[in-house]
């Protein structure tokens, strides 16, 4: 595991060996179709049509923060608005604009709807919701390490794709050309999501292992967990730390996300890279989060 090329952040090193069990691995992000049976057997609520409550939501944030208006905290997700032009990559609240009424449902926000899009991946799932979903399914989250060697195809290469380059790869994966977040040229055919197997698979016959949206993995986000790994020598199954450590956000529990999404781009997040790793907080969403199962062998 661990980082394949000079693009890597620091979190994916060090580079150490892990032993992995044999287990299934979903072809294909889960569809909002197979969310949808899911919700209409069990009537589950997600995350994102829940008010907010403020009481459980601060202790993510520094101490003194003070409470919103009562109007913000409604039921809502994030979603991406393009700017206008050149922005600081830095400053994420230049593209993501918290959204009332933004679910699974309504990617976009009220008024939109995934009406022709049942084949496309499910999106504002929060953790808890593909968890709650995985065990429906009697599936469960993949750890990162399996997402990891799932997303190689049993190679060393680059991207789940091969080493072509970005610039050669339009075909083989759903992410951003152009210029984020203003200049989406859309040479892949799709500026949000893409049905499932869109793209060719990788040599394990999964798809979408890059791009298209971000998907969940059972760890919780600990920048220094790789170093850990490595002093234990070969660890088999590992399944990421005990303790949520993200020093850039130290009171929000995070989880890893892996893979990439439409949005990703080589000037900002280079996502669809096989051993990037990403985290968001385990009760957020956004409409380019969604998640697959894996299940033991």
């Amino acid at each position: 595991m661990g980082g394949r090329s000079d693009q890597a952040y620091p979190d994916e090193f060090p580079q150490h060996k892990v032993s992995i069990d044999p287990f299934y691995m979903d072809l294909h992000e889960v569809s909002n179709a197979e969310f949808d049976q899911f919700i209409t057997a069990t009537g589950y609520i997600t995350v994102a049509e829940k008010d907010i409550n403020w009481d459980e939501i601060k202790v993510q944030l520094p101490k003194g923060t003070p409470k919103p208006a009562d109007d913000i905290l409604k039921a809502g997700s994030l979603v991406f608005k393009e700017t206008s032009g050149p922005v600081d990559l830095m400053d994420y609240s230049q593209w993501w604009h918290w959204t009332i009424g933004a679910h699974w449902r309504q990617p976009e926000g009220p008024g939109s709807t995934i009406e022709g899009r049942m084949d496309h991946p499910v999106v504002h799932v929060a953790y808890e919701d593909a968890h709650a979903y995985a065990l429906w399914a009697d599936k469960r989250l993949p750890t990162e390490a399996e997402w990891e060697w799932a997303a190689s195809g049993g190679t060393m290469d680059k991207y789940p794709w091969g080493n072509d380059p970005i610039e050669n790869a339009t075909d083989k994966a759903n992410f951003w050309q152009g210029i984020f977040p203003y200049k989406n040229l859309v040479q892949d055919g799709y500026g949000g999501t893409a049905p499932v197997e869109s793209f060719p698979s990788n040599p394990f016959g999964l798809f979408d292992m890059a791009g298209n949206v971000w998907e969940w993995c059972q760890d919780r986000y600990d920048v220094t967990s790789y170093t850990f790994d490595k002093s234990k020598g070969i660890i088999n199954n590992p399944n990421g730390s005990n303790q949520y450590n993200d020093p850039r956000e130290p009171y929000a529990p995070k989880h890893i996300i892996r893979g990439g999404s439409f949005l990703c781009n080589e000037s900002y997040c280079s996502g669809y890279r096989v051993s990037r790793r990403m985290s968001t907080s385990k009760d957020s969403g956004s409409n380019h989060t969604g998640f697959r199962c894996a299940r033991d062998y």
